[in-house]
């Protein structure tokens, strides 16, 4: 099989109920929706739900998004940890875009180096109204 692309993480039965209903979930989930969706599948407290959490953001599969206190699965295939994530979050129909963006990425770090800090991690969330809610 080329190595390429075979799995870099092999996720647990946990991780990979986790995932499955956030890459099924219109707009970021919590901790404890994902619960409410997963005791059927023998979750019952949130620390199963965090461990898997934390483990998928680790392999870089899933995103927290700090204003919400939600998370959401990546939609980049193979996306990799960057030390920058960026999304576009709808503040009427709570939908969530990744932003993939390189310039933005750089930029970010530039400005971070200029002020001699050192910024391993960056999420940035810039909040609007998207296309579909401002013709409504």
């Amino acid at each position: 099989m080329n190595q390429e692309l075979e799995p870099k993480h092999k996720l647990t039965k946990n991780q990979t109920l986790v995932l499955k209903i956030l890459e099924k979930a219109n707009t970021p989930l919590s901790a404890y929706s994902l619960l409410d969706k997963l005791r059927e599948h023998g979750f019952k407290a949130p620390p199963q739900i965090y461990r898997a959490l934390d483990k998928l953001m680790e392999f870089g599969k899933v995103h927290r998004i700090e204003s919400m206190n939600a998370f959401i699965a990546c939609e980049h295939t193979l996306c990799e940890i960057s030390p920058m994530t960026a999304f576009t979050i709808c503040q009427k129909c709570e939908k969530v875009s990744e932003v993939k963006d390189e310039e933005l990425s750089n930029y970010i770090n530039l400005r971070a180096e200029k002020f001699g800090l050192s910024a391993p991690k960056t999420n940035i969330e810039i909040h609007g109204l998207c296309t579909n809610c401002l013709s409504t």
